[in-house]
């Protein structure tokens, strides 16, 4: 007789227990009713069958990792209402706001490109920035920017460093989920991940990215340096504009100064106090070109006054 035969004979020999029926009732009180589950019975095996006490199942296959690449982002600016905001258009039309940076950017580009960029540490690295807040910094770092995309041959780079108040992000309605913050808080997020193209063909932005409570840590960190580095050498024929937070009683500035080649200090007539300027060049390196554009000037047209934008170098 087999072992299986005994088995089956022994358990005879001890009559089954009749099932409760209280923890039955319980059971099928607890347990949900599922209508749209079926569980099939297993067959009876028969006698002479092989046990097995374990199923013997192959590994899986493992799919190799596929690389992560860069996503490249791409935004469309409203033009037609920048244009209406007073923003240098694009058209062909001739404006008095494009006039006025026009002249702007010309010695900014010849500081850049020109003799005096021998002299200067990264001369294609602007910086835009005030005394204090209000007085037109954004409007200016991005009607610089503008006009500079519409050279033939230069293209322009604009990073909202102002990871405290970003205003670029706001002032252009661009939404992206990461920005120069998120870049230097991680090795995982690489330059073409916050680098945005736009609609604008020589015009490409970098947001602000989350507000951090070291964002002066972050952006004086060996990260941001190989960043402005990279910006600096990669493309010769690049122009860089930092719209940065104001001067007076913020630290991050004064550290983004001292990685570019130039400074703009946005003064509002009529409103910044001599001291203050004075205040705000006090922090700027000494070896770094400054100069001063002049906003919401109100000067004679010959058809009433409007608006004018000026730039002098110290």
């Amino acid at each position: 007789m087999s072992i299986i035969e005994k088995a089956i004979n022994k358990q005879a020999e001890f009559p089954a227990k009749p099932r409760d029926t209280s923890i039955e009732r319980a059971q099928q009180e607890h347990s949900p009713a599922r209508s749209d589950v079926f569980i099939e019975p297993a067959a009876e095996a028969p006698l002479n069958a092989e046990v097995f006490t374990k199923a013997e199942t192959a590994p899986p296959v493992e799919e190799p990792a596929k690389p992560v690449r860069d996503h490249k982002a791409t935004v469309t600016l409203n033009l037609q209402q920048l244009e209406q905001r007073n923003f240098v258009s694009l058209s062909s039309e001739r404006r008095l706001i494009n006039e006025e940076y026009r002249v702007i950017k010309r010695k900014l580009i010849n500081n850049a490109v020109g003799a005096l960029s021998q002299t200067l540490k990264h001369p294609n690295l602007i910086l835009v920035t005030s005394s204090r807040p209000g007085e037109g910094k954004t409007f200016s770092a991005i009607n610089l920017a503008l006009s500079i995309a519409l050279e033939q041959d230069k293209t322009v780079l604009l990073v909202d460093s102002d990871v405290l108040r970003p205003s670029v992000s706001k002032t252009l309605q661009i939404q992206h989920d990461v920005g120069l913050t998120d870049y230097l808080l991680s090795d995982k997020i690489g330059v073409s991940n916050i680098m945005l193209s736009t609609n604008v063909e020589r015009l490409k932005i970098i947001t602000a990215g989350r507000p951090h409570h070291l964002s002066t840590e972050l952006l004086a960190s060996e990260r941001m340096e190989m960043l402005v580095n990279e910006f600096a050498t990669r493309y010769h024929d690049r122009i860089v504009i930092f719209d940065a937070p104001p001067l007076l009683g913020v630290n991050e500035t004064a550290v983004m100064a001292s990685m570019c080649g130039q400074a703009v200090i946005v003064v509002e007539e009529n409103h910044t106090k001599l001291s203050e300027i004075e205040q705000a060049v006090a922090l700027l390196p000494k070896d770094i070109a400054t100069g001063f554009l002049i906003n919401k000037a109100h000067r004679n047209q010959g058809k009433g006054y409007g608006y004018g934008y000026y730039y002098g170098a110290n």
